[in-house]
């Protein structure tokens, strides 16, 4: 089977890592792998040197196509631009499958690959929801184009893929698609380094080289310095009790365009000397960063699902995380972790010192989230689930081949 792939962009994140596991996992497999994206740039790093350097044992390589006026936002110029060079793209590939990923790249690229048909008929189109482009903190009429935009491209696919059971919730409740076009694959990742820590620096290496004591209490966070990540929430919650704990350290894990601002406030506060930022990482180094936490903290206001929950369940560390989105179906709070509203800040220290107060508890629930994670969040089991989904969208493809493409 020969499959396209397209993301908005490369960057290291969440929805870009499901798409190169699927890739990977896809091309072991057998099939032939095209993978398509916008310019890559930022502070937020990038996985293209993984994709490229990527072999099977029987050298299956993926294919990488630089698509130049893919951008993330919205360009009255650049989009139509966009859409004649995916579509370009598809009549060259003739891929059996189009695979989208995030909102700009799932909604150009299922229009160009539902339009794109040419001899062998239309691909198989899957749409894959990583989060919704539509939340609470966004403007109204942003909301409601988005929606709009979501509704027409739900229309042009065969089959939509949800990395949890909210995002298909979300996206029904704004009418968009139907139910039976609906499929929950959880977000898979490479489970192995976070479940063996023989595979890494020992926690106490990894602390020596941060320069934290053996015995310091660290809170730390994975993600990208960003709006609606929860790093001004952290400050908020945590201030108070970093300046009366010696002990204490908050361990911020990424880089954004935010860095510089959340300095200033980390300076203002008076617990810059607290707090370890360790700048843009190596993905091999996130998992030996994790184990060096005694909790993470994710207190992200928007999340399709957050990979860096089950990653520390997996990893044996407590979380304490703002139930949002798919966040619950990976911390359930007094089972797996401890679940916050977002941006109630008494909450979050609350349960911060709910897991640092009582060791024995908190180890607990770490250790049935490492139970529930181990079996659904494996990239193996996500690609025998996407091989389900695309047998589907290719059956259904032969009942909309006749079907009008407007």
């Amino acid at each position: 089977m020969r499959i396209l792939h397209i993301s908005t962009r490369l960057i290291l994140g969440g929805s870009q890592e499901n798409t190169v596991l699927s890739c990977e996992g896809q091309a072991r497999l057998g099939h032939e792998v095209h993978l398509a994206f916008g310019p890559i740039y930022g502070p937020e790093g990038s996985l293209l040197e993984r994709v490229e350097g990527f072999r099977t044992d029987d050298d299956r390589r993926i294919t990488t196509h630089l698509v130049p006026h893919m951008i993330r936002r919205i360009d009255p110029i650049a989009d139509p631009r966009c859409y004649f060079e995916l579509r370009g793209l598809i009549r060259r590939i003739r891929p059996d499958i189009v695979h989208t990923h995030s909102s700009k790249a799932g909604i150009i690229g299922r229009h160009a690959a539902w339009h794109e048909g040419g001899s062998r008929g239309r691909p198989g189109v899957v749409h894959t929801i990583h989060g919704p482009p539509f939340h609470p903190y966004e403007k109204r009429w942003r909301n409601s184009l988005y929606i709009a935009m979501e509704r027409i491209a739900a229309r042009h696919c065969h089959a939509i893929v949800s990395v949890a059971d909210a995002m298909t919730k979300q996206f029904l409740d704004a009418r968009i698609g139907h139910r039976e076009q609906y499929a929950t694959v959880y977000s898979g990742m490479e489970i192995e380094p976070f479940l063996n820590a023989a595979l890494g620096e020992s926690r106490d290496a990894v602390r020596a080289s941060l320069g934290l004591a053996p015995d310091a209490v660290v809170i730390g966070t994975v993600g990208r310095l960003a709006e609606h990540k929860g790093h001004d929430d952290l400050i908020d919650a945590l201030a108070d009790d970093l300046r009366a704990n010696d002990r204490w350290r908050l361990l911020w894990v990424g880089d954004g365009w935010w860095r510089g601002r959340l300095t200033e406030r980390l300076d203002r506060a008076g617990i810059r000397d607290r707090v370890v930022l360790t700048g843009l990482v190596p993905p091999q180094r996130v998992p030996g960063l994790i184990r060096a936490m005694d909790v993470l903290v994710h207190p992200s206001y928007r999340e399709g699902l957050p990979r860096t929950v089950p990653q520390a369940l997996l990893a044996g560390v407590p979380v304490v995380a703002y139930d949002v989105d798919g966040t619950c179906e990976a911390c359930i709070d007094f089972k797996t972790g401890r679940l916050v509203a977002p941006g109630i800040i008494a909450g979050l220290r609350d349960a911060v010192r709910w897991m640092i107060e009582d060791p024995a508890r908190a180890r607990a629930t770490a250790d049935a989230g490492r139970e529930l994670c181990r079996e659904r969040f494996d990239a193996r089991r996500m690609v025998e689930e996407l091989e389900k989904v695309y047998a589907r969208a290719l059956a259904s493809r032969v009942q909309s081949a006749t079907a009008s493409p407007a």
